[in-house]
């Protein structure tokens, strides 16, 4: 990889998503578009301030797509991005990795602390 602040993708990508909020969120936009209450609800336990900020960043990075719908109340929806998307896809396999090695971990850190 040639740039000067990345030494390789996987450090692009964890920049990304390399927040507590930011894999949930990208999973909840996964299943289709989503008000902000409606994330703060799917996500759980994240304040407003936070979640904000998270979609924020998600936009900068043209991960997330914000869109104002015009009418009374004002309604604001996010999407994934078509590159959200594909980051969307590649978190699935971290995902399956983890399901399929959380016991292995566990353990090993259990034994580690023993």
């Amino acid at each position: 990889m040639d740039h000067p602040d990345y030494d390789c993708g996987v450090n692009v990508a964890f920049d990304v998503v390399g927040t507590k909020w930011k894999p949930t969120i990208l999973w909840c936009l996964s299943q289709g578009a989503r008000r902000f209450a409606a994330l703060r609800r799917e996500v759980g336990a994240i304040s407003e301030k936070v979640l904000a900020q998270q979609l924020r960043e998600l936009e900068r990075d043209g991960i997330v797509t914000r869109t104002v719908h015009e009418g009374f109340p004002l309604r604001v929806e996010y999407t994934l991005t078509e590159r959200g998307t594909r980051l969307d896809a590649a978190l699935t396999a971290v995902a399956e990795w983890g399901e399929q090695n959380v016991d292995h971990v566990v353990a090993a850190r259990a034994s580690a602390h023993a």
